[in-house]
């Protein structure tokens, strides 16, 4: 507790040490929480003793314009959940030891967190990582042909990476997963059990020919996934998120890369081209489009980095 706090309400500094002292003895909080606990009750003592109010005067009202005080000093969200979260157990605990009514906490909620972007590679970032070939001892030439046709599926046709790996070779069972090289279709089964088609470029059946070329020599007699790992047998995601940050490294990306970032690369793209919201949401393979359009959010960012290069009234003083 601050010293100055501790002058202003010597009572109210002994009943928060009483409540800490509970939270490490009787709950066995971890000290890195206790220490978090701690400096929100020393926050919430600093408000109170503002107003010249007690902890246990401190109503709804008062909670409420704090934590949305907490907010506008720039605290974020998270940060704001976090203090609610202690100051409301504080008052539980005070209810039980019967020194309040009722929590004044309860019901007030910290300001929602906007959601995060997806992050998305650059074109040209994409592009060398699509074109990598590696011809150092170390690559063999099975691997190599495999993981060229991973990155060529992920980016695209923008699977979900649980998608990849449940495409096998040829067609099989009632919802078969598969691609079909002659009409350049890859038929998958995505979230919800939802069975979708997507078109395959020539870039990815070229690398597809490739690697079942040399497929054969890897996977065990009868395995029937299209990617196998080396001990012949189906890829699982793991293993595709490591080989591709792998590649990643290789192509001198500045960034980890994992699947899904492919797959928010394809729509990016596509939308940075075609504007076509609607079709993006059906290649994706969403439910609703309001998650397609999220990538609405990164076209707009790319086109406000464009701006901000190239046009001479967007140099700022």
């Amino acid at each position: 507790m601050s010293s100055a706090v501790a002058r202003l309400r010597p009572e109210d500094d002994a009943l928060v040490e009483r409540h800490l002292a509970h939270l490490r003895v009787e709950r066995r909080l971890a000290p890195t929480t206790l220490r978090s606990v701690g400096a929100s009750l020393d926050r919430l003592q600093g408000f109170a003793a503002a107003q010249s109010l007690a902890l246990a005067q401190v109503q709804g009202h008062h909670v409420r314009r704090w934590a949305a005080t907490l907010h506008g000093e720039g605290a974020a969200p998270r940060t704001v959940a976090i203090a609610l979260s202690a100051w409301r157990g504080l008052y539980r605990w005070m209810g039980r030891e019967k020194l309040v009514a009722a929590n004044p906490a309860d019901g007030i909620r910290a300001p929602k967190a906007p959601k995060p972007l997806p992050k998305a590679l650059a074109v040209d970032q994409a592009m060398a990582l699509a074109d990598l070939r590696r011809e150092d001892a170390a690559a063999e030439p099975r691997l190599e042909a495999r993981d060229r046709c991973i990155v060529e599926l992920l980016y695209g046709c923008g699977l979900r990476v649980a998608e990849l790996c449940a495409l096998d070779a040829r067609p099989a069972g009632d919802r078969p997963c598969w691609i079909d090289a002659a009409a350049g279709e890859a038929h998958l089964v995505g979230k919800g059990s939802k069975a979708r088609s997507v078109p395959v470029g020539a870039a990815a059946l070229r690398a597809l020919e490739a690697w079942l070329a040399l497929r054969e020599a890897l996977a065990r007699p009868g395995e029937p996934a299209l990617f196998v790992n080396r001990r012949g047998t189906r890829l699982s995601a793991s293993q595709v998120r490591t080989r591709l940050a792998e590649r990643a490294q290789q192509a001198g990306l500045p960034t980890h890369v994992h699947p899904h970032m492919l797959r928010h690369s394809y729509a990016s793209h596509l939308l940075q081209s075609s504007g076509d919201l609607r079709a993006v949401q059906e290649l994706l393979g969403h439910a609703s489009i309001s998650t397609t359009q999220v990538y609405t959010r990164l076209d707009f960012q790319h086109l406000a980095k464009t701006y901000d290069a190239a046009h001479p009234r967007a140099k700022r003083r």
